[in-house]
């Protein structure tokens, strides 16, 4: 099928969370692990290419979203989609605002949106500040994020160091009049020479008047939930066919395993939570594993039983991962923690695990790498944003959940396990 929409997204729970979203659609979603390396075949409706390229030097991830949104338009993409992290995740040099620039230049268009706001995860934007739940995004805990502190909620001024042209608002009173009271404020910013433009979003409400004020546009920007809308959207239209092709879940076997690598507060919460209902677990030590490898982790779980879906996991509270880092080199620790839990994933298959629960961002970029997970279908909705993806790994089908640091509540890992 010659594709309509396509994404790229700077992380890889990000990009599951994008495909989940719009495969509450029922149209056909195809999640890409990194730019494909042969020309598009079998494409979906809407593709979404999953980068790791939120943290990586500016240079490095403006080559690789250049080459996804070339693949994407050699699928036949009409319509494109930049996505980062729903808490903004970047630093001043970038990632958000130079990606946004390069693929409006590569693109010819003169202006774009930024909305990250996702009101059923707590996200929401207001008279252009980012709140997370009832905090502001700089007093929340990304303030302590070890890799993106995010130390300011005003998204305006997040953005203007990171690009070159002007930056402007759009904000929650406008949205609040609906579709054609946004498409004239976008087009008077415009006329003034604005090309960036922070959008408020507060209710899924504000999500849908903004689908349809800028469903034409070429580029948009954003996190994940505000795509969700334009699926109907471009059904009700006319631009994506009614009989677009749907995906069919597999059946698989039940042994499973639980990786978390995700050091945010409600990931703390959520090992905690499977570790009181008596689940087998392994807490993986940075220091140790950078003396020893991950050796001690893989005899262990050699001699689990995988329909008890054991959990290894690197989480922990943000003082242990400084006086980590400060050991061993941030960069460092990460790379450790991302190929210990990478072979664990590999070893755990090849033991006949089938489903794989995975938490954080660079665990998930890691553990999809090693299992070889390349090109996935979206399936069920675990967790607003967190689907069940099926793909195959070494001749077997498997499922991988690839879920963000705060994303889930409490019971999470059961939860989606419950849910195949």
């Amino acid at each position: 099928m010659r594709t309509l929409f396509g994404a790229i997204a700077d992380d890889f729970t990000g990009a599951t969370d994008l495909a989940g979203l719009l495969a509450r659609s029922g149209v056909r979603v195809s999640l890409r692990i990194g730019v494909p390396a042969e020309p598009p075949t079998d494409t979906a409706a809407f593709e979404v290419i999953a980068l790791k390229s939120r943290t990586a030097p500016v240079a490095d991830a403006l080559q690789e979203t250049r080459a996804a949104l070339g693949w994407l338009q050699a699928a036949g993409a009409q319509r494109f989609f930049w996505k980062y992290c729903s808490t903004f995740d970047s630093t001043p040099e970038g990632n958000i605002g130079p990606v946004a620039e390069m693929l409006m230049d590569a693109l010819g268009v003169d202006q774009t949106i930024y909305c990250p706001a996702f009101p059923e995860n707590g996200r929401s934007i207001f008279m252009g500040n980012l709140f997370v739940g009832q905090q502001p995004l700089a007093e929340s805990p990304m303030k302590d994020h070890p890799l993106t502190p995010m130390r300011d909620s005003n998204l305006m001024r997040l953005l203007e160091p990171q690009v070159t042209r002007p930056v402007g608002l759009a904000d929650r009173l406008t949205v609040a009049k609906g579709a054609e009271a946004l498409r004239a404020r976008l087009g008077a910013l415009k006329e003034q020479g604005v090309a960036h433009v922070v959008v408020d979003a507060v209710a899924n409400n504000d999500l849908f008047e903004i689908a349809d004020a800028c469903r034409d546009m070429v580029l948009l920007t954003g996190g994940s939930a505000v795509a969700m809308p334009l699926p109907k959207a471009y059904l009700r239209d006319g631009t994506l066919e009614a009989d677009a092709a749907r995906f069919d879940v597999p059946a698989l076997d039940s042994q499973a395993v639980v990786l978390s690598g995700s050091c945010s507060a409600m990931t703390n919460k959520q090992v905690a939570a499977y570790r009181l209902l008596g689940r087998p677990s392994y807490q993986l030590d940075p220091l140790a594993l950078a003396q020893k490898g991950a050796g001690d982790a893989l005899d262990w779980l050699a001699g689990q039983d995988l329909s008890k879906s054991p959990l290894i996991y690197a989480t922990a509270k943000p003082d242990s991962v400084k006086a980590a880092q400060e050991m061993l080199g941030v960069a460092e620790a990460g790379k450790i923690i991302e190929q210990a839990l990478a072979d664990c994933a590999v070893a755990a298959r090849d033991a006949g695990a089938r489903r794989f629960v995975v938490a954080g961002g660079e665990t998930s970029g890691a553990v999809t790498k090693a299992l070889a997970a390349d090109q996935l279908d979206v399936g069920p909705e675990i967790a607003p944003g967190v689907p069940w993806c099926f793909c195959q790994s070494a001749g077997q089908q498997i499922a991988l959940t690839l879920k963000s640091g705060n994303f889930g509540d409490e019971m999470f890992f059961t939860e989606a396990l419950d849910k195949l």
